[in-house]
């Protein structure tokens, strides 16, 4: 693949994600902007929405009140559209730009006329968080043409990169507005197949007969799946991140991906070897401390952890799946006590008092309700809570399974652990994610990286990856890639139960051959290897820019 970076001033990156941790993208963005930026340096810009206030400021923001300072100060941008400029603290810190949008409601239907008249865009039947996405989409595109004015840059040296539907709108304005900058669209997963999976329909054995237009209509999706729709057949370069959102791109927005661009990882995110042993330690003392604090029972050290994480997606995440199988495993003698948490954020009330005080003040006594570290808002309808309750987990000596529900995001300040994910991660024994819906599969891969031997499914597209790349299986690759469908529910479920209790049975030599297995492969998995499908699509991009400007 050619290595197109060399052509371009400027690259930017448009995401609701940038320095705005919400799902998978903000990784895929923050752990590859380190590899671009080694060709890019500061011509590498991020946009991402500014949402946050004094009171509550981006934790990944660094404002630079001189960097890009001349551009700032002379930006022409519509009116209401404010930007501060920065750098994103992650690896290889890049420039980030937070962009507030409120001036694009003023004249959103005139916008959405444009849309209409040039790209077929329904946005009649919007609803939700159609009209926010579009607001900061538009206003990402006026920053980047204001930019490209300002350093008069030839607008044929430019690429601009966006993400998802919700900047989608940008795309297009900036087509419209800025022809010679060549655009990409990357899909991660398609409004409509993530709405099909979300209302219980089968994917995978119905993905012939569906029309994604047809679909939108009867699942009321049809702005965001028009944008996107749109999105992808105007930009320059299309490009999703796995086959299997490759092949219901296909199918439901009717237009195949120029090119799959898997995502990597980068290991600077995981400490050293002589690092890890003590962040290892220190991960699992928090766990088993926590634990302690909530239930009152004693976990010796040798308890076997597992855990599940992600975006709150019950079903697509397989949160259900996972749930049952410790259920099975709680009514069976695995030989160790097993502690199994569900770290998934959902609509987080705070940390539970009681449990902070059983903390400070070292007390180990049963707390009421003794699988839920932070208080919810919804807690009678929360699915993982009720789902939990409904197992019949009770967290006592009963059983051999201590299931611990941790409703919050992990960015080392939620009150009970005060580490973050990544911190907690080195101290688990295993991962489980069955996932159903999961275009590529940001947390094995992650797993894997910090050397934690990981369940994921043949519906991934990590977990196609290694089926592919790799050689499934723990000792081999730290990887056991179950095979799920529409119909083999039951069967995934009894394959994972076997998976982790492969795990628990194994010697404490056999463990350490998975974890290096485990690292082994993500090595194989590093951005400074998967950049490559970036650079094709940046050329690809370039190529077709030319060609349409030709016509």
């Amino acid at each position: 693949m050619d290595n197109c970076r060399q052509e371009i001033d400027f690259l930017f990156e448009t995401s609701w994600e940038v320095c705005n941790k919400v799902g998978g993208i903000y990784t895929v963005l923050s752990s590859k902007a380190k590899t671009l930026k080694a060709n890019l340096g500061d011509n590498l810009i991020f946009i991402g929405p500014d949402v946050w206030t004094e009171d509550n400021p981006s934790p990944y923001f660094i404002e630079s009140p001189r960097l890009m300072r001349r551009w700032a100060e002379n930006a022409m941008l519509p009116e209401g559209v404010d930007v501060r400029v920065g750098r994103w603290d992650i690896p290889g810190r890049p420039v980030a730009i937070l962009v507030k949008f409120d001036g694009m409601y003023a004249n959103k239907d005139a916008a959405y006329g444009r849309m209409w008249d040039l790209y077929g865009v329904d946005s009649l039947h919007a609803y939700g968080d159609y009209d926010e996405g579009c607001a900061f989409a538009r206003a990402a595109a006026a920053v980047i043409e204001s930019i490209v004015e300002y350093s008069k840059t030839d607008q044929r040296r430019v690429v601009a990169h966006f993400d998802e539907w919700t900047t989608a709108m940008g795309l297009l304005t900036l087509k419209a507005d800025m022809p010679g900058i060549a655009t990409v669209f990357t899909t991660h997963a398609t409004s409509i197949g993530r709405s099909i999976c979300g209302n219980g329909k089968p994917l995978y054995d119905q993905l012939a007969n569906y029309n994604g237009d047809q679909m939108a209509a009867e699942l009321n999706m049809q702005s965001k799946h028009s944008l996107e729709k749109a999105a992808a057949w105007n930009a320059d370069s299309f490009t999703t991140v796995s086959d299997v959102t490759a092949r219901e791109a296909e199918q439901l927005l009717d237009k195949k991906p120029d090119v799959v661009t898997p995502n990597g990882f980068e290991l600077n995110f995981v400490p050293g070897k002589i690092k890890y042993a003590a962040a290892r330690r220190t991960a699992r003392e928090t766990m088993l401390h926590v634990a302690s604090a909530l239930t009152g029972l004693e976990f010796p050290h040798d308890t076997f952890i597992v855990a599940t994480s992600g975006r709150c997606e019950y079903g697509n995440k397989g949160i259900d799946m996972y749930l049952d199988a410790l259920s099975r495993l709680s009514s069976a003698d695995a030989g160790r006590r097993i502690l199994a948490f569900v770290m998934v954020p959902a609509w987080c009330a705070g940390p539970r008092s009681d449990l902070r005080h059983s903390l400070v003040m070292e007390e180990r006594s049963r707390l009421a309700d003794p699988m839920l570290t932070h208080n919810l808002h919804n807690y009678s309808e929360d699915p993982v809570n009720r789902r939990i309750h409904e197992l019949g987990f009770a967290n006592d000596t009963a059983s051999n399974v201590t299931v611990i529900y941790v409703p919050c995001y992990l960015d080392g300040a939620d009150g009970i652990f005060n580490l973050s994910y990544y911190s907690l991660l080195p101290g688990l024994d295993a991962t489980v994610f069955a996932s159903y819906y999961e275009p590529w599969g940001y947390t094995p891969l992650e797993s894997v990286a910090f050397g934690v031997p990981t369940v994921t499914t043949d519906l991934a597209g990590f977990g196609m990856w290694v089926e592919e790349e790799c050689k499934p299986g723990f000792a081999s690759s730290g990887v056991s890639v179950v095979h799920r469908d529409d119909s083999n529910y039951n069967a995934a479920c009894s394959a994972i139960v076997e998976d982790i209790r492969s795990l628990i049975e194994l010697s404490a030599s056999d463990m350490a051959l998975c974890r290096k297995a485990a690292f082994e492969t993500a090595k194989r998995a590093q951005w400074t290897d998967f950049i490559a499908y970036y650079d094709n699509a940046y050329c690809i991009a370039l190529e077709h820019r030319d060609d349409r400007l030709l016509k």
